[in-house]
């Protein structure tokens, strides 16, 4: 039997996303977050955070750091922090664990948990139910939705950031580590908005610019009343439609939401923009999912 039935492509294809329990089980997602603390304990903080805030001058270099280091962080293992777990001298004023907003973007390439998950036959299996020919990964995060300060992440559509032509070729897998609820910051979806394209991109500028990123375009305004929550259960699966609107409250409550997510694109008569933030790079090409 197949971990996708045909009533939850019916979904994802009218609502734009679909909620798949037990892609994981329980030890599997302990395992993932061990990993995690580990390779967190084990972390480097990148210089660009550890500036004194003091000078206009400073506070450019900051940026320019930050700018790059995530713009050069797609075939790599790099760190971002929530606001304000930092002094002015670049010394945490939270424990180091909780200071975290993602881990991204090669888990998937260089951490054999993390890819032992995403090439999984179950992932798989979801792809080939999906009619993917030569699906590709684009990148991984990890996402810990802090106790108390984990930040709202506004309403998007993923191909504003991981844009192709056509659209539609991109899938996100959202796999929560823990239970998503509500209460700590769950998704939140307008079904059927994948069917109205995208109003807005991220696009590299023009080399020896800066910023580095810049966006076309503007975000529509969403009607709060049309968001449907999407809990899931520890170890499952929220596939998600690279066009369909979606969002998640700040966490503000004692429970951490931590999530492991990867974006899949179909390479099959796909082209994927040279504008677009994040590129395939001799190091990391864009691997095929149906490897080991």
């Amino acid at each position: 039997m197949d971990f996708m039935t045909d009533r939850d492509v019916q979904k994802y294809l009218e609502d734009g996303y679909v909620v798949l329990d037990g892609l994981l089980t329980s030890q599997e997602c302990d395992e993932l977050r061990q990993r995690m603390t580990e390779i967190v304990d084990q972390m480097d903080v990148p210089q660009h955070c550890r500036i004194t805030f003091s000078t206009y001058h400073e506070e450019q270099l900051q940026k320019q750091g930050n700018a790059d280091y995530f713009i050069t962080s797609g075939d790599k293992i790099r760190f971002f922090f929530e606001k304000g777990v930092f002094d002015d001298k670049g010394e945490f004023i939270v424990p180091k664990q909780q200071s975290l907003n993602k881990v991204g973007h090669a888990l998937h390439a260089y951490e054999p948990f993390f890819k032992k998950v995403t090439h999984s036959p179950k992932v798989q299996g979801i792809s080939m139910k999906l009619g993917l020919i030569s699906p590709v990964i684009l990148q991984s995060m990890y996402i810990f939705k802090q106790p108390g300060i984990g930040g709202e992440v506004t309403p998007h559509q993923d191909a504003t950031f991981l844009y192709t032509e056509p659209l539609g070729r991109v899938t996100g897998m959202w796999i929560a580590l823990e239970d998503a609820t509500v209460n700590n910051g769950c998704l939140w979806f307008i079904p059927g908005s994948q069917h109205s394209g995208i109003s807005r991109r991220m696009v590299r500028t023009p080399e020896g610019t800066f910023p580095l990123t810049d966006f076309t375009g503007r975000e529509k305004v969403y009607d709060d009343e049309k968001f449907i929550a999407a809990p899931v259960k520890k170890g499952g699966v929220v596939l998600i439609h690279g066009e369909v609107v979606h969002r998640s409250a700040e966490n503000k409550s004692d429970d951490s939401r931590h999530v492991y997510t990867f974006h899949l694109m179909e390479s099959q008569d796909t082209q994927w923009s040279p504008d677009n933030w994040l590129q395939p790079t001799d190091e990391l090409p864009f691997p095929s999912l149906y490897t080991k």
